[in-house]
């Protein structure tokens, strides 16, 4: 099974080789018919601490690394 990549903005950099990526999503209600926003963090590995709040990033599944984190950071070339 594929590992899921999501983008989204980081809104936090505060702890070491870590970042908090706001990732928002865009449905239509099922009912109601109007466009709804969600929006979810996540907490990231950032081997190189070279992200800063602001940035957009793209973010993949891993192995749980700690309590909280089970994304990485991707780095495309």
């Amino acid at each position: 099974m594929p590992k899921r990549i999501l983008q989204g903005t980081v809104t936090g950099d505060q702890n070491n080789q870590t970042i908090t990526v706001s990732v928002e999503r865009r449905f239509k209600h099922p009912l109601l018919q109007k466009t709804v926003r969600k929006s979810k963090k996540y907490r990231a590995h950032d081997e190189a601490n070279q992200f800063k709040i602001g940035d957009t990033v793209r973010i993949q599944e891993c192995a749980p690394m700690s309590k909280t984190k089970r994304w990485t950071v991707v780095l495309d070339a």
